[in-house]
Parts: C-alpha cells; sequence; structure tokens
C-alpha cells in the first residue's frame, strides 16, 4: 500500500500535497508519503479545498460527502478522509486517474 493511504475503520485516509493555480485538475504522482494534487483554483476562500474535494470525488466516482478535509485547511499538506472505500480501490482508481492524465495530451 502506498505511504499516501491509511486505512481508519471503514474510511481511508489519504494524505495530499496540494498545488493551486495549476493549469489544470489533475492526480499527480507519490512525492513520498504524499500524493500531488494539482487544482486551478486560486487559495483563496476555500476555493482551492473546494476543487480538491469535487476532484477526488469525479476520480472516485462518489458524492463528495464522502469525501472530507479532515487536517490542512490553510495548509497545502492535507488530509482527506474518504468514507466507505478501501484502500486498494482508492489506490486503483488513483492511479488510473493518474496514468490517464499523463498519457493524455497536454496543451502548452
Amino acid at each position: 500500500m502506498p505511504d499516501f493511504l491509511h486505512v481508519r475503520g471503514d474510511a481511508v485516509l489519504l494524505s495530499v500535497k496540494l498545488q493551486p493555480r495549476a493549469s489544470a485538475n489533475e492526480i499527480g504522482e507519490a512525492l513520498g508519503s504524499e500524493l500531488r494534487v494539482r487544482v486551478t483554483a486560486p487559495p483563496v476562500d476555500s476555493a482551492a479545498n473546494e476543487a480538491l474535494v469535487r476532484l477526488l470525488a469525479d476520480t472516485l466516482g462518489c458524492p463528495r460527502n464522502r469525501v472530507e478535509l479532515v487536517r490542512g485547511g490553510t495548509s497545502r499538506h492535507k488530509q482527506i478522509l474518504l468514507s466507505g472505500f478501501s484502500a486498494d480501490e482508492v489506490r486503483r482508481k488513483l492511479a488510473r486517474a493518474a496514468e490517464s492524465e499523463s498519457s493524455g495530451p497536454r496543451a502548452r
């Protein structure tokens, strides 16, 4: 299991390093014990946090209420509680998203 995922009962705790104001919303690569995630929203009025929750919910195919920011509201280092998932299921879906984004064409 990757270092950025930890099982917490019937949920999974995901450690994220968030990069706001990126050129695209995307799931990136693992950076040690964190997963890099990029969002286009600025880090103002929780816009980047909301974009992170929306991106993760879309990636995991679940309602937004199953994705909860539990630590790091004002930091780039965040912990997200993903309710009702197994660690393996989260790992597979995040890996699939990271692969599809890294293999797709990128406009510069």
